[in-house]
């Protein structure tokens, strides 16, 4: 990229003459001006100024353009020749996503599924240089986005997942296994699953360990975490009529059985999450883990610039000069 750069910008300050010597001289042309005394000034009418007159003033603006640049030119302007190279370690994640009933529970506000929507929301902004993935599960699992660095795509495909999807239920070694196949082949440097759940699993044909450990074999990482306060949490239930009523259920989680997950991989942690600020405490943490390592090496080159200026200061004032000996010379 070229950048304009002054060695000396102070000089710049220089230009500042050029309106006190504009106003200097409107005031002293106006002071100057010849008038003549005449008893009968019929014999003018309808004669105006010359061409010549008019342009008068280009000698003043001729002036102005040489100081000017004779300015610009002191000041030392120059081109910058920059080249930035950038290397960035490429870190490729799937995010396995709980979709089942119960991520409706409003211990988190509004509802457990929305804000991990919008915690992972946040990361996903904050991963510009990795290709992320998205895997929905319940009672079975799919895959919403395959890896992608394309995040305007995949923020817009997080918002649109609901409950409800597919059928009821806690899959967790589907889901894990469905996010293994979208990333065991990637080339990236770090492979990454993260996989967020509030229930035991109870669904599925994949048992959820036999996934961690197949998981360890393609040097995948695994993350865990698993969501819902203490104790219970409010559910929301419609009755009837289509009103809601709200019921207190237990809140599940089989901890043992994720951290064992997560233990089965390389570097693999599980975390709890019991309300929402602890859920964005630990994206946080997961993104300062999983940190892009990026080399950047820069070059620069500066070049002068300034004969140009030089050159159209020579110029105007050459043909001031000559205008002035020439075509506006007057006689006395």
């Amino acid at each position: 990229m070229n950048h304009i750069t002054f060695a000396h910008p102070y000089l710049l300050l220089l230009l500042l003459v050029i309106p006190l010597m504009t106003v200097w001289y409107i005031l002293r042309y106006r002071k100057q001006k010849p008038a003549l005394q005449f008893s009968n000034i019929s014999l003018f009418k309808g004669v105006g100024k010359t061409f010549r007159q008019q342009a008068y003033p280009l000698l003043f603006v001729l002036r102005m353009v040489a100081v000017g640049a004779l300015v610009i030119a002191l000041a030392r302007p120059q081109t910058m020749l920059s080249r930035q190279e950038m290397k960035v370690e490429g870190i490729d994640i799937v995010l396995a996503m709980d979709v089942s009933g119960s991520m409706l529970a409003e211990d988190f506000k509004p509802n457990r599924l929305e804000a991990a929507k919008k915690v992972a929301s946040d990361f996903i902004e904050g991963r510009k240089n990795d290709r992320i993935g998205l895997v929905v599960f319940s009672g079975e699992a799919f895959t919403q986005v395959p890896l992608t660095i394309d995040h305007n795509v995949l923020l817009k495909q997080l918002n649109a997942v609901k409950s409800g999807m597919m059928k009821d239920g806690t899959a967790l070694g589907d889901g894990l296994a469905t996010a293994i196949n979208r990333i065991k082949d990637s080339e990236a440097k770090s492979k990454v699953i993260i996989l967020l759940t509030d229930g035991i699993n109870n669904q599925g044909a994949v048992d959820p360990q036999s996934a961690a450990e197949i998981a360890a074999l393609y040097n995948i990482r695994l993350y865990t975490i698993g969501v819902g306060t203490k104790g219970l949490a409010p559910y929301p239930l419609r009755d009837q009529f289509g009103a809601i009523h709200y019921q207190n259920i237990p809140v599940e989680l089989d901890e043992q059985l994720l951290t064992q997950m997560a233990q089965s991989t390389t570097d693999g942690h599980y975390f709890r999450a019991t309300n929402k600020k602890s859920l964005q405490q630990i994206f946080s943490q997961i993104d300062e883990m999983e940190k892009s390592k990026i080399d950047i090496t820069q070059y620069a080159q500066t070049k002068d610039e300034y004969l140009g200026w030089l050159v159209l200061a020579a110029l105007a004032l050459l043909l001031e000069i000559l205008l002035g000996l020439f075509y506006f010379r007057s006689t006395p």
